[in-house]
């Protein structure tokens, strides 16, 4: 059955009004606060006309109504409207995502903290899948005596520093020639190629050819790549939840951290979420531990191609039109910065890092 005209401004007034305040809404609120153009007895039968067709539900403590999942569906796809982020926060966005564009992991874990700030939610971020990633380059560098760091970065940015404790000495010159030798043998390579059995004889040969310096540094080469290929999933604002009245009962708030420490869980739904902004409301999310929740999502791409997700989790009460807004915003402009890393010229092809 479809909504007349005047039941959708009704249900859009009730969905907006409850996501601000909380609190069920009343037909004498909406009369009041909304300009309906009928009496609150009008609005009355409506809304008992919405409650039956499970849009609206009924506490038992209150004579006004909330949305239920089925209503925020509805809202989100035909009553939201667009909601234009302030110019203050697109210039953090823009500014604040721009500063450590070379680093990958860091990059990712801010726009997950940013999220969380302007939100006042839980916010996560997924780096991408990192079968597709391929290394860049190699180079070691030296720290003391005894002490070198391993450096492997992959295409899409990500980094791995690594401290090893030297067996054997060693010079400068020859920590730049081995890198410069592994960069070759290994640039552009998936890193999921180079955990093989293949990779691994080459591994072998190299370790034979370049001598014992080699001997000290490549099997930590390899438990480093192997680390690389773990997909990261960084949380931010767990503790918003406290400032949310939905988790003002102590055991629902307990319940929904407890949902989030399970990270692999929680990582393996997110992996299989469709790519683009999608927005699954309570009975929507097909893990029965989250059905009190909503979930929204977002893509973002490295090279076109490298995968990875954004989003915040929280109570189906929440502000979908800043939410989904703010989220596109951080997300197209992860897109930009990772373009213009890519782009910058500065590739470390020799694995010299100088």
């Amino acid at each position: 059955m479809e909504l007349s005209e005047r039941k959708l401004k009704i249900l859009q007034a009730i969905v907006a009004d409850f996501i601000h305040s909380a609190e069920p809404v009343g037909s004498r609120t909406l009369s009041r606060k909304y300009d309906m153009g009928i009496s609150p007895a009008t609005i009355r039968n409506e809304m008992s006309d919405l409650e039956e067709m499970g849009f609206l539900t009924h506490p038992h403590t209150s004579a006004g109504r909330v949305p239920s999942a089925k209503a925020y569906r509805l809202y989100v796809n035909n009553l939201m409207e667009h909601y234009e982020l302030p110019l203050a926060e697109r210039k953090r966005i823009a500014e604040q995502l721009f500063q450590n564009i070379n680093e990958l992991d860091k990059t990712i874990e801010h726009a997950a903290s940013l999220l969380s700030e302007i939100t006042n939610l839980t916010a996560f971020a997924l780096t991408p899948d990192p079968n597709e990633d391929r290394l860049k380059y190699i180079n070691i560098l030296p720290v003391d005596e005894q002490t070198v760091v391993l450096m492997i970065v992959a295409e899409s940015g990500k980094v791995s520093n690594t401290a090893l404790r030297m067996k054997i000495p060693y010079t400068e010159d020859q920590l730049r020639i081995l890198s410069k030798v592994l960069t070759h043998n290994y640039k552009g390579k998936p890193l999921s190629d180079i955990v093989t059995r293949d990779v691994i004889r080459d591994l072998e040969s190299d370790i034979h050819s370049m001598g014992k310096l080699a001997g000290d540094i490549m099997p930590n080469f390899l438990s480093t790549l192997e680390s690389m290929l773990n997909v990261d999933l960084y949380m931010e604002g767990l503790t918003n939840i406290f400032s949310i009245p939905e988790y003002n009962d102590i055991e629902k708030a307990k319940h929904f951290l407890e949902m989030l420490k399970r990270k692999k869980d929680f990582t393996d739904i997110l992996i299989n979420r469709d790519s683009g902004v999608i927005i699954t409301i309570g009975e929507e999310n097909t893990d029965e531990i989250m059905q009190d929740c909503s979930l929204i999502t977002a893509t973002y791409h490295i090279n076109g191609k490298m995968v990875g997700k954004l989003g915040v989790i929280g109570p189906t009460r929440m502000k979908y039109d800043q939410v989904t807004s703010v989220i596109e915003y951080i997300t197209d402009n992860l897109n930009k910065s990772f373009k213009l890393a890519e782009g910058d010229g500065n590739d470390e092809t020799d694995g010299s890092g100088c």
